[in-house]
């Protein structure tokens, strides 16, 4: 288990490019905890560039993770707190933290994307819901309703969005930045455009939850039991991060026979619209189990594209509306007055 001490002398390492003082001298670690063998602290930027935060954030999750008996680091993305009056001049300084007992001031986001309005993550807290083919064609609905459209593949350990999408090119760089590819009129990026297809990708963890600024989530989901169970679990951790719930996204959720047009529930029913209940957010879509929607993600041609006027693809469009709608909703709630 390493020590505070260790992982502030690691840290150090990590200097600020216009002023080339270290981030522990500049008081911007805060909140470090040191637990078994993880780790987890936060930044408090000040005036640096969003490229900068994020090289900063990167090289510090990447730094104490090479310490010894480290096992997992969470570093979060905040601003410094707001100086104190004059008159209190007992308030504590940017390398102290808390005082007297009382937490810190809360900090401000850091918006690291300011020129996108919305950003919203896919997700499931399960392996095999079909996450990706949603995003995919999610993506692309509302790409083709008009707006422009960005996808970044977070799954290092499978990232299979290329492969959905037919891009095999590298991403590119200028004035140190990378710049995504496009396909089917989405800009992407993934962690599979930069490795080989046989490449593992180690054990790289991205938790962009807490780097970027979340409009909201949009949770997929089969309609099993065993599903449910882990979604809740993320929904709980996306709950604890503040970040919106849009609502629940039940894919896979009944199979029409090619033959006979009978509909089948393989995977049983209702388990979108009982975790929808449950939350108290909208069940946004019921996808079918659709074997061309399998074919079009194998062939690098998503059903969205491939077949625009199927009934999976119309499924995909409703979707991106009622994404579009929650998105409004929330956005018009977080303008609200608080009431205290």
């Amino acid at each position: 288990m390493p020590t505070e001490q260790q992982v502030l002398d690691a840290l150090r390492a990590i200097k600020d490019p216009e002023t080339q003082r270290d981030i522990v001298t500049m008081g911007l670690v805060r909140d470090l905890a040191v637990e078994a063998n993880q780790v987890s602290l936060t930044l408090a930027f000040t005036s640096q560039p969003a490229s900068t935060k994020a090289t900063m954030h990167s090289m510090a999750t990447r730094l104490v993770g090479q310490l010894p008996g480290v096992g997992r680091v969470q570093v979060k993305m905040g601003g410094a707190a707001s100086p104190a009056p004059a008159a209190h001049t007992h308030a504590p300084g940017p390398a102290q933290g808390h005082a007297h007992g009382q937490p810190a001031a809360a900090a401000a986001p850091v918006n690291l994307i300011p020129e996108v309005r919305h950003t919203v993550a896919v997700s499931s807290g399960k392996g095999g819901v079909g996450k990706s083919t949603v995003a995919v064609n999610l993506a692309l609905a509302l790409r083709q309703s008009g707006a422009t459209v960005g996808l970044i593949d977070t799954d290092v350990y499978g990232p299979d969005v290329p492969l959905m999408l037919g891009t095999k090119g590298r991403p590119g760089m200028f004035d140190n930045k990378i710049l995504p590819v496009e396909a089917h009129g989405l800009k992407v990026m993934s962690i599979g455009l930069l490795v080989n297809e046989r490449d593992g990708t180690g054990d790289a963890q991205l938790s962009l939850s807490q780097v970027l600024p979340l409009g909201g989530v949009v949770m997929v989901t089969t309609p099993q039991d065993v599903a449910l169970l882990d979604v809740r679990k993320a929904i709980g951790m996306f709950q604890r991060l503040n970040v919106p719930i849009l609502g629940v996204v039940e894919n896979m959720s009944t199979f029409a026979c090619p033959h006979c047009g009978q509909h089948t529930a393989i995977f049983g029913d209702t388990g979108g619209q009982r975790l929808s209940e449950e939350y108290g957010v909208p069940l946004l879509a019921r996808l079918p189990l659709d074997p061309e929607t399998r074919v079009g993600g194998d062939e690098g041609t998503p059903i969205a594209v491939r077949r625009p006027d199927s009934p999976p693809a119309k499924a995909f469009r409703d979707l991106a509306v009622a994404v579009t709608g929650r998105l409004n909703e929330v956005a018009a709630l977080g303008s609200l007055p608080k009431i205290s």
